[in-house]
């Protein structure tokens, strides 16, 4: 294997500036994002139909969960006190 003496890499002005104008480019995007994602968790809580976090997972989901049979009964059998 032949060795060879390490390449000298020079950082222009022009580089610089694409570097600084892809960054903006870059955070100007986030930005948007942000907002619009901001914009739809208020639409969500101001909605006509407010639900909870917990409501909002079982409905992506598809859970839908039953509500648990009461009283002492169904703990205990048929046994009544």
């Amino acid at each position: 294997m032949l060795r060879r003496k390490p390449t000298r890499l020079e950082l222009k002005l022009d580089d610089i500036e694409e570097f600084e104008s892809i960054r903006k480019d870059l955070e100007s995007r986030r930005k948007q994002r942000e907002e619009a994602a901001a914009g739809e968790e208020a639409a969500i809580a101001l909605g006509p139909e407010h639900k909870s976090r917990e409501q909002i997972i079982n409905d992506r989901i598809g859970y839908k969960p039953q509500p648990k049979a009461g009283g002492r009964a169904a703990h205990f059998g048929t046994f009544e006190f």
